[in-house]
């Protein structure tokens, strides 16, 4: 069985009750539920074979949809500068996560991974949600991301609740990731 195809508003319906979905990002497909949502995100991080201490990503359309999820008063104002500054786009940036921001989605750290994206698509999504998404490879941990829906493992197909129709932003790898305080490279 496959997963079915998506409009973006059932899409975020799905999201809004609990589904994991599959969608294009920048570079690769990836998996996506309301971050938020406890049961949502293991079951995301089950399909995806992944432990929950490594921690998730974010995506966002706007700044507004991430802020709930970190201490932004313990970014200098110049690095504050230079991450917004980098958005929309595809520059994933860790940074300190709120006190409230949930385990299963910090994982191990202190920090979350956090994006804005300038994908049609992503913030065609992010809107109807009405939030931030969980975005993470939609392919099985230690497995190659897929580039393009035809790869996509039918093993995560058969655990999502449907696909949104679309190409990614073509990027050749996955953005980049880092850290907010240092400037340093963590994933290039």
């Amino acid at each position: 069985m496959t997963a079915p195809l998506l409009s973006i508003p059932e899409a975020a319906t799905a999201l809004q009750t609990g589904g994991v979905i599959a969608y294009p990002t920048e570079a690769v497909w990836g998996l996506g539920c309301d971050p938020r949502d406890e049961a949502a995100v293991l079951r995301l991080l089950a399909i995806k074979q992944r432990a929950v201490d490594k921690g998730l990503i974010l995506i966002a359309s706007q700044y507004e949809q991430l802020r709930p999820f970190l201490d932004i008063t313990a970014v200098p104002v110049e690095r504050l500068a230079e991450v917004l500054a980098s958005w929309p786009g595809p520059h994933t940036w860790v940074m300190p996560a709120a006190s409230a921001a949930p385990r299963w989605i910090t994982g191990a750290h202190a920090g979350i991974a956090v994006r804005i994206s300038a994908h049609p698509l992503v913030i065609e999504l992010c809107n109807a949600y009405g939030g931030a998404l969980v975005s993470t490879s939609a392919n099985r941990a230690g497995q190659p991301a897929a580039m393009v829906r035809e790869t996509l493992d039918s093993l995560v197909l058969e655990g999502v609740d449907g696909l949104v129709a679309g190409e990614t932003g073509g990027l050749g790898a996955p953005t980049a990731i880092r850290d907010a305080l240092t400037g340093v490279a963590i994933r290039q």
